[in-house]
């Protein structure tokens, strides 16, 4: 699923319904498939970007439980599924590099390894894009695989480079407690009021 070219993003598009029933498999069987939406509840935001939406599980999730939710993704048969399960919801096809929806949000939420799936050299731009979107006291979140092209330091150096003000880190959306071996990272990162 992933692109080393250093001037390519380093996903390649998936079949969204095996994608999906991933998830679906995973909740049948008793799992808990909703931790970053609990997470991201925690702080009440009233709008939600979800960046790097996919599918829409986590937009379709947090407008289910009241908020008013925009979904952004680069990958047409992703939005084209979100769009197909959730007609009533915004998603967007667009590079999170570039996007501009005219529009701030309560919270930003990457929740599937957004990060490390945007085009290398492009991690700063993102983070940008996303803090222009930020209502003012607003927060970026934000959870990714460690050791995968983007570092715990460098991420939390682009989030202060774009004016964002480090408020948590976790080692997973259960909020585990964040250990220097960590392979998984949850960032919570706030624009000052």
């Amino acid at each position: 699923m992933t692109n080393t070219s250093d001037d390519q993003p380093r996903w390649q598009s998936v079949d969204a319904s095996a994608y999906d029933k991933q998830w679906s498999d995973l909740e049948s069987a008793g799992a808990s498939v909703h931790g970053e939406v609990d997470f991201v509840q925690r702080f009440s935001p009233a709008s939600v970007l979800d960046a790097g939406c996919g599918s829409g599980r986590v937009a379709i999730e947090l407008a289910a439980r009241g908020c008013d939710v925009v979904g952004v993704d680069l990958d047409g048969p992703f939005i084209q599924a979100a769009r197909t399960k959730a007609p009533h919801l915004d998603f967007h096809q667009a590079d999170l590099a570039a996007v501009n929806l005219g529009r701030t949000f309560d919270a930003i939420v990457m929740a599937g390894n957004v990060m490390i799936f945007v085009t290398p050299g492009t991690e700063g731009e993102v983070i940008d894009r996303l803090t222009a979107h930020l209502s003012p006291g607003g927060r970026l979140i934000s959870g990714f695989q460690l050791g995968r092209g983007l570092s715990a330091s460098r991420y939390e150096e682009l989030c202060a480079a774009a004016g964002l003000v480090a408020e948590e880190r976790w080692s997973s959306w259960e909020r585990d407690a964040a250990s220097p071996g960590d392979t998984y990272a949850v960032f919570v990162h706030r624009l000052p009021a």
